[in-house]
């Protein structure tokens, strides 16, 4: 019966972003900016005027990535959740993390939507099968990750987990496709889906540097900006290392630097956030901080990535990828 479903994809028009923190707002800004509508509900008190702040904010940046790209879509400010998911084609969870939250809440929007409605959740900690818990119709209720800022960097990650129907994952994949997103599918629950694995796995080195003395905060983050940093932002890690093996490519590498780099993972470290190295990590940042504000290091953060994702676009453009 689950498989039969067609789910809603390409043809998606209305969009229900339920919980309107930072994450629900940029999610809002982005799909308006591609001209869907948003039902938005949040409950805070001041959930519409900090909303529509985030959202102006979000449309700027994305305005300066490459003008519009035709008419705007409408924003609806909604009263309740069940206000915000009528009419809906697709709706975008963003919630607190905390789990029992979510879970009666996916439960209460599943309850509410006809059948062919994918739920996306935007968690970056639980698995699909725990926000699925509780649900009348789990195969439709997927987590759909962003990375953030969600309005600026593409990727989003898809899981269904056990219970997940393709054909939501399917549906999901055509929709973030077709309005700009780089969807990618993660076919096994995992703690921190796949690119927080990936984050976490180079932060952990990170740490053990600075704890063993090797650099400090400032030359490591130095290092990944000027190195390979630069190389992470045009290809993945693995056509990297293909790359890195010359003509043979991976096989090439593999075959003649595998003991390398075996070498180096076995001595890669297991850092404690112990209160030595709290000490030296926020002591560290300090410095490199160097005064400035959070929306200062913000703001040139976001500058940098339109730059890049400019650029990005540019090249995709002259290969005929767009």
């Amino acid at each position: 019966m689950t498989q039969s479903i067609v789910y809603r994809g390409r043809g998606i028009r209305t969009v229900a972003v339920i919980g309107c923190g930072l994450i629900g707002a940029m999610w809002a800004a982005y799909f308006l900016h591609r001209g869907l509508n948003v039902r938005a509900w949040d409950p805070a008190q001041d959930g519409e005027q900090r909303l529509k702040a985030l959202v102006n904010e979000g449309l700027k940046d994305l305005r300066m990535l490459g003008g519009e790209l035709g008419k705007q879509g409408e924003l609806t400010w909604c009263n309740s959740w069940a206000e915000a998911i009528v009419e809906a084609d697709y709706v975008q969870e963003n919630a607190p993390e905390k789990i029992a939250l979510k879970q009666e809440l996916l439960a209460r929007i599943d309850a509410g939507l006809p059948a062919d409605v994918v739920i996306g959740s935007s968690t970056s900690s639980f698995p699909a099968s725990a926000l699925q818990a509780q649900c009348a119709s789990p195969q439709r209720v997927i987590v759909a990750h962003p990375f953030n800022p969600p309005h600026l960097v593409p990727l989003v990650e898809l899981v269904g987990g056990e219970r997940g129907a393709p054909a939501a994952i399917d549906a999901a994949y055509s929709f973030f496709e077709g309005i700009g997103k780089t969807p990618v599918r993660v076919a096994r629950e995992a703690v921190g889906h796949l690119a927080n694995r990936l984050n976490a796995a180079l932060w952990r080195e990170a740490v053990n540097i600075v704890a063993e003395g090797i650099a400090s905060v400032e030359d490591v983050d130095r290092a990944v900006r000027h190195g390979p940093g630069l190389r992470w932002a045009i290809d993945g890690p693995h056509m990297l290392f293909h790359l890195g093996g010359g003509e043979g490519g991976l096989r090439a590498y593999i075959e003649h630097l595998g003991p390398a780099q075996e070498a180096r993972w076995a001595s890669l470290g297991t850092p404690r956030l112990d209160e030595e190295t709290k000490r030296k990590l926020i002591e560290g940042m300090d410095r490199e901080v160097a005064g400035r504000s959070m929306e200062e290091l913000k703001t040139r953060r976001d500058r940098l990535l339109i730059g890049l994702l400019r650029l990005m676009a540019e090249d995709e453009a002259s290969e005929g990828r767009q």
